[in-house]
């Protein structure tokens, strides 16, 4: 490690600072504002929110502690495979741990010559996406259930609009199509 990092007086020191004030904002805003009002999932703001932090300073602190890029994407790693192969994670939440990673690694990064407007707006660019897809998927999404139906009569053809009303009306739910993948002839006797 250089000599005096921790000094206030060095300028690394203040830009890391700077940038970590940028990179919890847009963490803040991905977690808390869209992660959890789109998923309601609190057990993983904690997870997303330390790992943004952690991974921020280890890449921040990169250049300043010799360390090999490398062996900075295997640390990376080693916490992924120790965290995360154990618990079945969907794949939005994946994705939300890759973007909470990239931005953090996109925030700590010294970019020489590079405006800090053109981070903020890459972080704003990824927060937009976040939204849109957000909001397509939650206007787009529909979920299958198999339910058994007793009422063979409904089951003809001619009578799919009648079948989805009644099934509409026992469920509570919009019910926007009918398959029908099993017919079960048994008769009833008692």
């Amino acid at each position: 490690m250089p000599d005096n990092f921790f000094n206030l007086n060095n300028d690394d020191f203040f830009g890391i600072l700077l940038r970590f004030v940028i990179n919890t904002t847009f963490l803040t805003i991905l977690i808390r504002f869209i992660y959890f009002r789109y998923s309601r999932k609190e057990k993983f703001l904690f997870t997303f929110f330390l790992m943004g932090i952690t991974v921020f300073f280890i890449t921040s602190m990169l250049k300043s502690v010799f360390i090999e890029f490398g062996m900075a994407i295997g640390l990376f790693a080693i916490f992924a495979i120790l965290r995360f192969r154990t618990r079945n994670f969907s794949l939005k939440d994946m994705s939300y741990i890759f973007t909470t990673i990239g931005i953090s690694v996109i925030n700590s990064l010294k970019l020489t010559g590079f405006p800090l407007l053109g981070v903020i707006l890459f972080n704003l660019i990824i927060m937009a996406s976040a939204v849109i897809l957000e909001e397509f998927t939650l206007r787009n999404n529909t979920v299958r259930h198999t339910i058994v139906y007793e009422d063979l009569d409904l089951l003809k053809s001619a009578k799919k609009q009648k079948i989805i009303k009644e099934i509409s009306m026992l469920t509570g739910k919009d019910i926007l199509s009918v398959k029908i993948r099993k017919v079960d002839y048994k008769d009833k006797q008692i």
